[in-house]
């Protein structure tokens, strides 16, 4: 297997197993996927990186059935509050694109696909979310 890196910097591939990590502000506890300098939540400056778990319930939820070319319709878009604290949006997959499959507070756990190849052999890895059941 060629190399692999992640198709978003909050997305920890070499570290275990795969997982999303968040900027955790030390004085209120709000979490950031992107770099911040301060705190919208409390103003202080101050962040550790904290690991997020894999699982979590879908919060809200859509189904696409527009796309551009070369992205497959109709497929789910979700917000998935995870387990432990913080939101994430990400696709559903691994289930039938229709809201008889999909349910608000439906359990899901993280899984993560190739999302393309360069030239020189090296991945790039993404996540979405699946039933966890």
């Amino acid at each position: 297997m060629g190399k692999q890196v992640p198709i978003v910097d909050y997305l920890v591939i070499d570290d275990g197993s795969p997982h999303l990590a968040a900027w955790e502000s030390v004085d209120s506890g709000a979490l950031y996927f992107d770099r911040r300098n301060a705190d919208a939540k409390g103003g202080g400056t101050e962040f550790r990186r904290k690991k997020l778990a894999t699982t979590g319930k879908v919060r809200s939820f859509t189904i696409v059935n527009r796309g551009v070319p070369g992205i497959p319709v109709p497929y789910v878009s979700a917000l998935v509050d995870l387990d432990g604290g913080g939101t994430v949006k990400a696709n559903l997959t691994n289930t039938p694109p229709d809201p008889e499959h999909v349910k608000l507070g439906m359990a899901v756990k993280m899984t993560t696909f190739p999302a393309g190849t360069d030239d020189d052999g090296t991945e790039a890895i993404a996540f979405a979310f699946e039933p966890a059941s």
